[in-house]
Parts: structure tokens; C-alpha cells; sequence
């Protein structure tokens, strides 16, 4: 697996370096960090410019690549065990998947699931990110009607977010499940119907202003520690 990117490298390089297979670089970098990467004991390849653009496809790569394990999912009924769960349902953009994994691994969520998002990529997900999902278990299950009646059985509350749903304020006051499933929708269409009726409970973010346009990374960082400090 190729990733590139300098913040997520040096994340590699400093949580993960066993996952390190090869070093290439575009860029002259400083002595000391260089240093670093040379007592991995690795093969250090340095790249030309048209080379190192084809690797990122063009993207902002900064002049760092690293070419590292496959990443395996981590085991649903290993995710199932754990108390605070988020599940992503049907986004599909990368950099939003990515600060969402960011913010859910700050705070202390216990693990991630996707569902329902296209084409998957990884990588992409895993540098957007910035290596934080190699710090949280997360697993990737096409069908969200399948995964609820799953977490449903493993007697997680399940609760979605939506515009229509009860303050947050009043469901943390009312709520005392020991086991939470947090479902966020597509950026666009939200939740299915079919999956708004599995769900226990939906809530929303209260607003001062008469202006509903929080960003699903925003409002899922809200959501998160606000759930968060009332567990």
C-alpha cells in the first residue's frame, strides 16, 4: 500500500514504523529526520518530480511516500464488544471520512464502521485522516440495514443525527445506555427511511441562528463530545 503526505509519513513513521516497507522521498529533507527513517533499516528511494506526481496521482504529496503493510480491517464481532461506536453511513467524501476518523480518535471513540460508501479507498481515507485510522478499530460493511440488526442484537441504542430529531441536550439527560451506536448520514440525502425507523432514537444540534448548514465533520465532532462527556 502507497500512502504520501508528510503529516500522515511522519505519524507512520512515529506510531507504526513496523508497518514501514519502503521510504522514497521527492524532496531534500532535514538531517535529523532523515536520520530517522535510515535506522528503519529500509530501502530509501529518491524519486524525481514526474515520478513522484504519476505515484500521488497528482495530489499534494509534499515530497514523502511511503510504501507500508496492507491495513486490514479490524473483526465486527471485535467492534461489537466495544462500548461508543460510530457508524458513517453512505459518505463518500474521502476528506470528510478522514477528519471525522481525526476527530472520533481525539476524543475517544471506540471504533468506526462505513457502510454504503462508494469505491472505498484506504488510502486515501487513511492520509486524509492523517494516520488516525490506524489508531482506531474500524471495519467497512456494505449493507447499513444488516449492520443495525447486528448492533441492535449485540444490544447497542442506536442513534442517528438529523435536523428533525430531539435536542442533544435533552437526549443526554434522558439517556442511560452502557452501549452506543452513533449513526451519521450522507452529506446530501441523510438517512434512509427504512433506517430511521431501525433507529432507537435521533437527535439533532440546536442552533442559534435560523441557518442548518453544519458541515457532517463539524457536526459529528459536536455530536461526538458532547456524547462523550456525557458517558
Amino acid at each position: 500500500m502507497l500512502i504520501y503526505g508528510k503529516q500522515v509519513v511522519l505519524h507512520v513513521l512515529e506510531k507504526h514504523p513496523q508497518l514501514i516497507e519502503e521510504v522514497m522521498f521527492s524532496k531534500t529533507i532535514d538531517k535529523k529526520l532523515f536520520s530517522k527513517f535510515a535506522r528503519l533499516d529500509k530501502n530509501i528511494v529518491i524519486l524525481d518530480n514526474k515520478k513522484a506526481q504519476g505515484l500521488a496521482g497528482g495530489g499534494n504529496h509534499q515530497g514523502f511516500f511511503l510504501k507500508i503493510k496492507d491495513i486490514e480491517p479490524s473483526p465486527l464481532q471485535e467492534l461489537k464488544k466495544l462500548p461508543f461506536l460510530l457508524v458513517l453511513d453512505g459518505l463518500n467524501d474521502m476528506g470528510n471520512i478522514g477528519a471525522i476518523a481525526r476527530s472520533a480518535y481525539s476524543l475517544g471513540i471506540d471504533g468506526i464502521i462505513l457502510s454504503g460508501t462508494n469505491d472505498f479507498n484506504i488510502q486515501t481515507a487513511l492520509r486524509t485522516s492523517s494516520g488516525a485510522l490506524l489508531d482506531i478499530p474500524f471495519y467497512h460493511q456494505k449493507d447499513i440495514y444488516t449492520l443495525a440488526n447486528e448492533l441492535k442484537q449485540a444490544e447497542f441504542y442506536l442513534l442517528g443525527a438529523d435536523a428533525n430529531g430531539l435536542d442533544i441536550e435533552i437526549f443526554k439527560k434522558q439517556n442511560n445506555t452502557n452501549k452506543l451506536a452513533l449513526f451519521l448520514g450522507n452529506e446530501n440525502m441523510g438517512f434512509s427511511r427504512r433506517l430511521s425507523k431501525m433507529l432507537d432514537k435521533i437527535v439533532k444540534i440546536s442552533m442559534e441562528n435560523d441557518f442548518n448548514s453544519l458541515n457532517v465533520s463539524v457536526a459529528a465532532g459536536i455530536l461526538m463530545y458532547e456524547l462523550k462527556v456525557q458517558k
